[in-house]
C-alpha cells in the first residue's frame, strides 16, 4: 500500500478541501448548505483545480510536461430560456489543454450551468445560443487561466458524426487468457507493468472497458473505456496491461489524473522515442462525460483523436457511453 510524506499529505488535504465546495462535507467537516439554483448564471459557481496538486505525486513536472493533450467535456442537460420564455437546451462541448494551470471540479461545472436555466439570452435562438457560447467560454477562460473552446451543439442529430477514437483498436481482453490470470491488485502500482518487445504487430492499439476509478470526495465510481496506442520498438505485456488498468479499481482521483498517471507510468517504461496516446472516455455522471486525452505528440492527437478535441464536432458516444 503506498504511503505519503507530511508534505504530500497537506497537499491532498488542501485538494479536498478546494474540490470539497460542492461535495459532501466542507474540508473543516461541516456539512454543505443546500443547494439553491440562481435565476440568473453565475460564474461563482466554478471551483478551479490546480493540476500541480494532482502531478506531483506522479512526478509529473509542471515546467516540463511529457505529453500534450486536452481535457474534453459532454453536457448534456443545459438550458436556457429565450426572452419569450422558451427554453432553448442542447449539449455543450467544451475543450481545454492539458497544460492550463486548472482543471474545473465536475460538481461546480454542473451547478454553474444549471443556473443558466432561468436565464433570457434574447429573443433570437440564434443570437441566444452565441451569448450563451460566449458566457460559458469567458467563464471557464477566466477560472482556468487558459483559452478554451466551447460549442453549442443544438439540433445535431442530422449528421451522424465519426468516432472519437480512429484505428484499429483491439480489445484488451481478447488478447489474453482472462481465465487464467489471477487479479489480485485494485491500487495503482508502476511495478505491475512488465517491459517486452513490440509484438507482431504495430502500432500497439487496444481498449478496455475494465476502467474503473472512483470520485476522491463521495468514493462513486467512475466507469470508463481506455484507449492505448503504443508504436515504437518497445511495448509491454497485455497481460500485465490489463492488470494494470484493473489496478485503478479502488483509487480515488479526477479522470484527468488518471489518464495522467497511465500515460506517465507507460512513459516511464517505454523508450524515449516511443509514441504513446491515452484516452479515458468516461460515462456521464451528473448529466457530464469527461474525455482526458495525453499523447506525446499533437500529429498523435491529430491523426487518432482528431473529432475528439474539436468543440464544434458533436461528441459521438461509444456504447459504453
Amino acid at each position: 500500500r503506498k504511503t505519503r510524506s507530511n508534505n504530500e499529505g497537506n497537499k491532498m488535504k488542501k485538494l479536498d478541501k478546494i474540490v470539497s465546495k460542492h461535495l459532501g462535507k466542507a474540508g473543516d467537516g461541516s456539512i454543505v448548505k443546500p443547494y439553491v439554483t440562481p435565476d440568473r448564471a453565475d460564474k461563482s459557481l466554478l471551483v478551479p483545480v490546480p493540476r500541480v496538486l494532482n502531478r506531483e505525486e506522479y512526478n509529473i513536472n509542471e515546467d516540463d510536461l511529457p505529453f500534450v493533450g486536452f481535457d474534453t467535456w459532454n453536457c448534456y442537460e443545459v438550458s436556457f430560456l429565450l426572452d419569450n420564455g422558451f427554453p432553448v437546451s442542447g449539449v455543450v462541448k467544451i475543450v481545454y489543454p492539458s497544460d492550463s494551470e486548472c482543471i474545473v471540479e465536475s460538481k461546480s461545472l454542473k451547478l454553474y450551468l444549471n443556473s443558466f436555466n432561468m436565464h433570457r439570452f434574447g429573443n433570437s435562438l440564434t443570437r441566444a445560443i452565441v451569448k450563451a457560447k460566449q458566457m460559458i467560454e469567458d467563464d471557464l477562460r477566466d477560472a482556468l487561466e487558459c483559452d478554451v473552446d466551447v460549442w453549442f451543439h443544438y439540433d445535431d442529430e442530422n449528421e451522424l458524426p465519426a468516432a472519437p477514437i480512429k484505428g484499429h483498436f483491439v480489445r484488451l481482453e481478447s488478447l489474453i487468457e482472462q481465465d487464467d490470470i489471477e487479479f489480485v491488485e485494485y491500487e495503482e502500482d508502476p511495478k505491475i507493468l512488465e517491459h517486452a518487445p513490440m509484438l507482431g504487430f504495430m502500432p500497439f492499439q487496444v481498449t478496455s472497458s475494465a476502467l474503473r476509478s472512483n470520485c476522491r470526495i463521495t468514493n462513486q465510481p467512475d466507469w470508463g473505456d481506455v484507449y492505448i496506442h503504443i508504436e515504437g520498438e518497445d511495448c509491454v505485456t497485455p497481460e500485465s496491461l490489463m492488470k494494470y488498468i484493473v489496478s485503478m479499481r479502488k483509487e480515488n482521483h479526477f479522470h484527468e489524473e488518471i489518464c495522467e498517471c497511465i500515460f506517465k507510468r507507460l512513459r516511464d517504461i517505454l523508450e524515449d522515442d516511443t509514441e504513446i496516446l491515452v484516452a479515458c472516455l468516461y460515462t456521464r455522471r451528473g448529466g457530464i462525460d469527461i474525455n482526458p486525452i495525453r499523447a506525446t505528440s499533437q500529429d498523435l492527437i491529430d491523426k487518432i483523436a482528431s473529432t475528439l478535441v474539436e468543440a464544434d464536432i458533436p461528441h459521438r458516444k461509444t456504447a459504453r457511453q
